[in-house]
């Protein structure tokens, strides 16, 4: 009986993940690489270097971002190599999640 209902549990959260109710590993956050060409801490914005933004149909290039979070700019200098995640936020170009990259 614990493994029907088991069995059922998985089904039933595999059927919400499908419609999008419940993420999923495939829901994960696909990061870019990108080089850190600027660090703007007076006016919030990143400029990044960088490849192919898959999520926003974006081309590879250089631009400049605003950050969901300003200490961001706290753990990346010119020059690091990062991977990043950014999204269109209130019209905008915001990276809400930046690493560097080893």
């Amino acid at each position: 009986m614990k493994s029907l209902i088991s069995k059922m549990i998985v089904t039933g959260l595999f059927g919400l993940a499908c419609i999008g109710l419940f993420p999923t590993v495939h829901a994960v956050e696909a990061l870019t690489s990108g080089e850190v060409i600027k660090v703007d801490k007076a006016t919030k914005r990143i400029t990044l270097k960088h490849g192919d933004i898959k999520n926003l149909g974006m081309p590879g290039m250089t631009m400049a971002f605003g950050v969901k979070d300003p200490a961001m700019l706290n753990q990346v200098k010119a020059g690091d190599k990062v991977k990043f995640f950014a999204e269109d936020l209130k019209g905008g170009l915001t990276v809400t999640r930046i690493e560097r990259d080893k």
